[in-house]
């Protein structure tokens, strides 16, 4: 089923956990193997599976061990700048901010020292 933006997180989570489950079984893993390639509990695989919340690192190792790793480019792809917002964003950046007491004076910008 495909998972769109209205779906729960609950229901996202058992979509997941399925799919993750029909390709260990596609690569003909036991839930064991793959705990034991991935590096995480049996438990925890078969937690995943059935849609149950897990921690993100887990996730990556399964994803790794299943090969899956480089569709996460798809899922968040690198953001990228346009040129011109680039160089704009150059020009207006702020280094520092002023003080209090500089706001309310400011120095003549012709003035050097000793023009006292």
């Amino acid at each position: 089923m495909k998972i769109s933006q209205g779906h729960s997180d609950a229901f996202i989570l058992k979509e997941l956990g399925s799919r993750l489950a029909s390709k260990r079984l596609n690569l003909n893993l036991t839930q064991t193997e793959l705990a034991e390639r991935s590096g995480v509990s049996r438990p925890t695989i078969q937690r995943m599976e059935e849609g149950s919340s897990t921690q993100l690192s887990n996730l990556l190792k399964v994803l790794r061990a299943l090969g899956l790793t480089t569709n996460l480019e798809v899922l968040l792809p690198e953001q990228t700048i346009s040129p011109l917002l680039l160089a704009k964003s150059r020009t207006n950046k702020r280094e520092r901010a002023s003080s209090k007491s500089s706001r309310k004076e400011r120095p003549d910008p012709n003035w050097k020292w000793g023009d006292e």
